[in-house]
């Protein structure tokens, strides 16, 4: 009976929208995590914006959006009208102290960008006020020592990799996912070139809206890799686990919420590429949205309502005894489609 009362009420939510809706809002756990997550997320933005504070993923995307303006062929004699002001606001807030730090690069980046487009764009009230403001800024800040830029470049400029693609196809079969490892220490030297690498992931206007979580205490390891499913029979011999954070507070608007999920995976394939190159293994560990275990894992990690679990990712020196999955991947034409 309640088999069928349940195929009744599945088969009506597949014609009604409304019931779709009903269902994800007040019986569906995860959707309603989701929804809490995403504005409180949007709740911290809005109240960093008005208390001059959490500035600091505003000013990374409105800096890049004025690279991407530089960028242009033709570029526009004038524009970024409508954020240059908000873009200004921001770098105050973060000259003078009233958000997150950034460091001397991330800085430096902030004004090179900032003086190129001041000195190539056209005459505008709005940008000469700014320009002034920013001035102003900038002489308090002092320039850097080092005569490399910041701002765009060309193409040419760039170093090219010596990596063919035979090699990196070598690489890619390399990577697999290892579950067990030698009871050996992993130097979090190797894990920070490892995050590095990551850091050069492309994300969604420069936001890189995550955090790496390094645990290597084993007591702490053990506990975390204990809370996701499908480590069972292999959690205990972890010698280190990563738990990537996707940090909803990069964002204004709810449209935005699957950007920690795209931008921290992007992040996270090529620290797993880049750990090979160390000599390190690792293992992707899946994460469903289950209330009890996102729990347990905000407060094993002190996490705020905001901050999700992407994913885990556990990291060692692969026994060579252990066994790895054949694991076959399907072929170009099964995950490939010209139009």
């Amino acid at each position: 009976m309640k088999r069928c009362i349940k195929g009744i009420y599945f088969w009506l939510m597949a014609r009604f929208d409304f019931l779709k809706l009903f269902h994800g809002v007040f019986i569906a756990k995860a959707f309603r995590r989701e929804i809490l997550s995403v504005y409180r997320g949007i709740e911290r933005y809005g109240i960093g914006v008005l208390n001059l504070e959490g500035h600091r993923f505003r000013v990374r995307r409105n800096i890049h959006r004025l690279e991407k303006g530089l960028i242009m062929d033709p570029m526009k004699n004038v524009f970024a009208l409508g954020y240059i002001q908000e873009t200004i606001d921001s770098f105050e807030a973060v000259v003078s102290g009233h958000c997150e730090p950034v460091d001397h690069d991330e800085l430096a980046w902030f004004c090179d960008v900032l003086t190129e487009y001041f000195s190539v764009t056209g005459s505008d009230p709005v940008i000469e006020k700014c320009e002034r403001r920013f001035s102003l800024l900038a002489e308090g800040i002092g320039r850097r020592s080092e005569p490399q830029k910041s701002s765009p470049v060309a193409r040419s400029e760039y170093e090219i990799a010596p990596v063919g693609f035979d090699d990196f196809y070598k690489l890619t079969r390399q990577r697999r996912s290892v579950r067990w490892y030698e009871d050996t220490p992993v130097p979090r030297s190797l894990v920070d070139q490892a995050i590095s690498a990551a850091a050069q992931s492309p994300s969604a206007c420069n936001r890189q809206p995550f955090e790496f979580v390094v645990i290597d205490t084993p007591a702490v390891v053990n506990r975390v890799s204990d809370i996701p499913m499908g480590t069972k029979g292999f959690a205990h011999q972890f010698p280190m686990i990563v738990v990537l954070v996707g940090k909803l507070e990069a964002f204004a608007f709810a449209r935005d919420r699957h950007l920690i999920y795209i931008d921290a995976s992007l992040a996270a394939m090529t620290f797993m590429l880049a750990l090979e190159t160390l000599g390190l293994s690792s293992c992707p560990i899946n994460w469903p949205d289950i209330e009890t275990l996102e729990d347990e894992m905000a407060k094993q990690l002190g996490l705020d309502a905001c901050e999700r679990p992407v994913m885990l990712i556990s990291v060692g020196y692969a026994k060579q005894s252990g066994m790895i999955p054949h694991s076959h991947k399907k072929s170009l034409d099964q995950i490939r489609k010209f139009l």
